[in-house]
């Protein structure tokens, strides 16, 4: 049977694989900061989301220019820098807080995508009344809530490569999008920075 040139078919099963080893590299560390305390964060974490959406989303279409196979190359580079930015741009919003010391890699993982991957707020962090509570889990924990992200943004990353098949309105789409997904990886930093913060002990297993 001859192979499929669906880009569905073609990025899936390999895409993961290299999606969850993205992530694993992601939140191995957290950025640091050079955002000073604020005495109006609200009004410095705002502007902080609406440049880093610019800056995200001028980044993936200028990716996204060359369209069909060559464009697809930049799939994987586009997923990296444009996480990078809203890495940055996490660390950034939890320093206008003062909440830096309390930005760890669970932290990260839940402002980056708890609003594509509704169990993190299950397994990661959990909002009582104004408290956000930190579940640390175990290494083995967050294996397991990685690997669940992977999927998803698998399944964001094919959908994203097949606009780039699309000339002119490919960019504006994915670069759109972009924009849009930082902007909600902002707000949902926004709204946990600017909550009192308790962090769990650690799990054994």
């Amino acid at each position: 049977m001859p192979e499929s040139s669906d880009p569905n078919t073609q990025l899936a099963l390999p895409a993961q694989q290299t999606v969850l080893r993205l992530l694993e590299n992601l939140v191995s560390s957290v950025p640091s900061s050079t955002e000073a305390l604020s005495t109006v964060p609200q009004e410095r974490a705002n502007e902080i989301l609406r440049m880093s959406g610019l800056k995200a989303g001028a980044l993936s279409a200028g990716l996204a220019i060359a369209p069909g196979p060559v464009g697809m190359l930049t799939v994987i580079p586009d997923l990296i820098q444009v996480w990078n930015i809203q890495r940055q741009m996490v660390s950034d919003i939890a320093a206008c807080y003062g909440k830096s010391a309390q930005l760890n890699p669970q932290m990260m993982v839940y402002c980056l995508f708890r609003h594509g991957a509704a169990m993190l707020a299950r397994d990661v962090l959990v909002r009582v009344g104004e408290r956000m509570i930190l579940k640390q889990g175990s290494l083995r924990v967050m294996q397991k809530v990685l690997q669940r992200v992977s999927i998803k943004m698998t399944q964001k990353a094919i959908g994203k490569s097949i606009s780039r098949w699309v000339p002119v309105v490919g960019p504006i789409v994915v670069g759109g999008y972009s924009m849009i997904d930082t902007r909600s990886v902002g707000k949902t930093a926004i709204e946990t920075f600017s909550r009192v913060i308790e962090i769990e002990p650690d799990e054994l297993v």
